[in-house]
């Protein structure tokens, strides 16, 4: 019987859990050996600063999904990061097209090492549009927090200015990809590379931007 109602008590809790958080973003879990699991505390960390700072209601749990899996189209938003080589199959790539094109979104972080081989996976999904540098009038940069340089500088690579890439589907951006900043970085917890508050916020803010523009679009 103390079985039973203990059952019972965490029904209603995670029932009562997800009615408070309806929404819920995933981390993309891709093939190829790159590290899609790097940075594991900057998702959480963007989850709490967008629910306490711009008034988003999303579960302050991510999930992981994979490239080929159904349950994609679950989430609104997926995150992509890493440093290493990206393999999409051929069903990978007609699953996730279809995600995009039907509402989803992708952001791709850049964490250094991963240009060469994200830029060939998307390619793949879209051969038939390229990855173009975004304006820094696009609204994803003029959300609650205004960004008039466009994508902030997070960390240092190679010396090379931040850019921000997408691929549009119906006029509605649907990939983007932040190069040469690897805000991701920025989201992690302080004590993860020591950055500065300063460097943390814009990191932050950024990434609330895209949440919020994936939102309201």
């Amino acid at each position: 019987m103390r079985i039973i109602l203990i059952i019972v008590s965490l029904s209603v809790f995670y029932n009562n859990y997800a009615q408070n958080y309806p929404l819920k973003i995933a981390l993309l879990k891709y093939d190829g050996g790159g590290d899609w699991y790097a940075n594991p505390t900057s998702l959480p960390n963007l989850i709490g600063f967008c629910n306490k700072n711009i008034g988003t209601n999303i579960n302050p749990q991510h999930d992981e999904v994979e490239v080929g899996s159904l349950q994609l189209f679950e989430y609104p938003f997926v995150h992509m990061t890493g440093h290493g080589n990206v393999v999409f199959s051929q069903s990978d790539v007609k699953n996730l097209r279809l995600y995009l094109e039907s509402g989803g979104f992708l952001h791709v972080v850049d964490n250094y090492g991963l240009d060469p081989y994200i830029r060939r996976a998307i390619a793949k999904v879209f051969p038939d549009r390229e990855l173009i540098e975004l304006p820094v009038s696009h609204p994803v940069y003029n959300q609650t927090y205004s960004f008039p340089k466009g994508l902030p500088k997070i960390h240092e690579h190679d010396n090379k200015p931040p850019q921000g890439f997408g691929i549009f589907s119906n006029n509605r951006l649907v990939v983007f990809y932040t190069y040469e900043s690897d805000i991701g970085d920025g989201w992690e917890s302080p004590e993860v590379h020591n950055d500065s508050e300063e460097i943390r916020l814009k990191a932050l803010k950024m990434g609330a931007n895209i949440i919020q523009y994936v939102f309201n679009n």
